[in-house]
């Protein structure tokens, strides 16, 4: 009798390659910007209204927006664009609030710039103000949440 030692197993399949980090880093802009974007349009129709349709001041017109942007961005970003991070926290919504506050004044600034500073008071105008102040808040706004608010989890991460 003999026993052949030479026998050969299946080799397992090949595990799974990491997601890349650009890849990762991209895909995260996407959702971010779906989010961002739905953000945006509740901005703006937040913004219109109550300026063109209530008939009250621009400056307040643009910050009542841009908090509730900012409250309905917190769900989309927590359960869509970083679902995959950190658990919800009070840190993290405290964070969240905070950075989202300073974006806030951001925009308010950079609005009350155009509105003031340049004299912007059309329709077309005070939307072309609101969505260059939208487009820098945000590009703070991605940085800071992705670096501070919603942590990668080392034990989530794969």
């Amino acid at each position: 009798m003999t026993v052949n030692l030479t026998e050969t197993r299946p080799a397992a399949p090949p595990a799974p390659a990491p997601a890349r980090p650009v890849g990762r880093v991209v895909l995260e802009a996407v959702k971010f910007g779906i989010v961002g974007g739905s953000g945006v349009l509740v901005n703006f129709l937040v913004f219109n209204l109550v300026l063109h349709g209530f008939g009250w001041q621009a400056m307040t017109a643009t910050v009542l927006a841009s908090c509730i942007a900012m409250a309905t961005n917190y769900l989309g970003f927590r359960f869509f664009a970083y679902r995959g991070r950190a658990s919800r926290t009070p840190r993290q919504i405290a964070l969240f609030f905070v950075f989202s506050g300073i974006g806030v004044v951001m925009e308010s600034g950079l609005f009350w710039l155009g509105y003031h500073g340049l004299g912007l008071h059309g329709v077309v105008e005070l939307n072309l103000a609101k969505a260059l102040s939208i487009v820098v808040a945000s590009a703070f706004r991605f940085l800071v949440y992705r670096t501070w608010v919603f942590q990668q989890d080392a034990r989530r991460s794969v």
